[in-house]
């Protein structure tokens, strides 16, 4: 946010042709591609620009130059005075060269909002964005700081965990914005999760209201049971029981039994949607068998090298969103893994569409009806995940990118995968 006053000198900005008018192309044309504000702050597409004030700056001998040939494009928050100056010759009309900033970055950003991603409705009605910020690993204010930006750029759909540990910062940075004036509320479509210690459904309600209480806000917008297995409960702040031996220590509770003690938190009105995580089509149908409330999504991990076409498949059938969680696959650059970030393959479709990798693999993700949650705390990554909806991938392109599946897992949830827990989800295909 900007603090104080500061000046902007505005260019001018010739446009030559009505393709020149295209938000994406204003600044190339122009040789402006981005506006530098005090305290390296950044206006960066149009949505950030008012463009005011035609003026005429050249004669032309056709009439239909005369007039709007050169545009001035100022910030939105700047004052640009009116003048009635009317330009001489063939040179460019200086309009006093710079104007002071009176008001807020924030403050201004509330007029023009950014663009969001597109929503997908689910089957009790709530809207969901097709695209989220995953916040695992992201501690000490890196979340906060993340989530923030995320909300600058665009991102309304926020995803959380009790696990990750940083409930309280990610609750922090949605009611900074609130306060900002930059969201509401409503806006913003906030998923945490009931972690495996709290299984029993007597400790349901008490974990859901402990994590409202860390994030701060008065309900949640989709409240995942994070894993089908459930841990033995030791105290709040043991996440991962184990023994002597250093083997994690599992429990027997029924993943039906804790998916009905999650029901009553609808009726409450602590969440408005619940679904569940990591469970496969057999567990699927058995909660929607045995349950009264049918989950709206089943997040699980997802990328090209293990694109969940069979689950999610099942999942559309049944009107249930399918999550992508490691929709990258956590990009190695020292050991250029995972290949289907890597690969030549991927990098040509960048090259044809002008985008990253990163963003070619986002947007085969959504072609397929999958909703990732990437996540990051690099602002300029944080910009480019966002940044995919304005492209499409032909069939033929899908298709290329269907040929990284192996069906090979990056997160193989070691410390429960050798004890053959009843529960266990990856003991059949999807």
């Amino acid at each position: 946010m900007i603090q104080k006053f500061g000046r902007i000198n505005l260019p001018f900005i010739r446009l030559g042709s009505p393709s020149n008018y295209h938000p994406t192309k204003l600044f190339e044309n122009s040789g402006y591609k981005q506006f530098n504000l005090l305290n390296n702050k950044l206006i960066l597409c149009l949505e950030d620009i008012f463009l005011k004030n035609a003026i005429t700056t050249r004669q032309y001998s056709t009439p239909t130059h005369t007039k709007n040939s050169v545009i001035c494009a100022r910030a939105i928050f700047a004052e640009l005075p009116e003048t009635s100056t009317k330009p001489t010759g063939n040179s460019y009309h200086p309009l006093y060269g710079c104007y002071t900033i009176k008001r807020t970055f924030s403050d201004n950003c509330n007029k023009m909002a950014p663009t969001l991603a597109p929503k997908v409705k689910l089957n009790n009605g709530y809207e969901m964005p097709v695209l989220g910020l995953g916040t695992y690993e992201s501690k000490n204010n890196e979340g906060e700081i993340a989530v923030k930006h995320a909300i600058d750029v665009g991102y309304r759909h926020i995803d959380t965990a009790y696990f990750y540990q940083n409930e309280a910062e990610i609750g922090k940075a949605i009611k900074d914005k609130i306060a900002e004036g930059v969201v509401k509320r409503e806006d913003i479509f906030l998923v945490t999760k009931l972690w495996n210690i709290h299984h029993e459904p007597d400790r349901v309600e008490g974990a859901c209201r402990k994590q409202l209480e860390l994030l701060g806000l008065d309900y949640i917008d989709l409240y995942l049971m994070h894993l089908p297995v459930g841990y033995k409960y030791v105290n709040e702040e043991t996440l991962l029981p184990k023994n002597d031996d250093g083997v994690l220590q599992l429990s027997d509770v029924d993943y039906l039994d804790t998916y009905k003690a999650m029901e009553k938190l609808v009726k409450l009105g602590l969440v408005r949607s619940i679904g569940v995580s990591n469970f496969n089509s057999e567990q699927l149908q058995r909660i929607l068998d045995n349950c009264e409330i049918k989950p709206v999504t089943n997040q699980v991990e997802c990328s090209p090298a293990l694109n969940q076409r069979k689950l999610t498949q099942f999942c559309k059938e049944r009107n249930i969103t399918l999550t992508a969680y490691s929709p990258l696959g956590r990009p190695k650059p020292d050991e250029k893994k995972p290949e289907f970030y890597y690969s030549e393959k991927t990098k040509a479709l960048a090259d044809k569409y002008k985008k990253t990798p990163a963003q070619i693999i986002l947007r085969y993700l959504v072609d397929i009806g999958v909703i990732p949650i990437p996540k990051s705390s690099n602002p300029k990554r944080i910009e480019e995940n966002f940044n995919i909806f304005d492209f499409q991938l032909s069939p033929e392109d899908i298709a290329v990118m269907d040929t990284f599946h192996t069906g090979e897992r990056l997160v193989p949830f070691n410390l429960i995968k050798g004890q053959n827990h009843k529960y266990w989800p990856f003991s059949i295909e999807f």
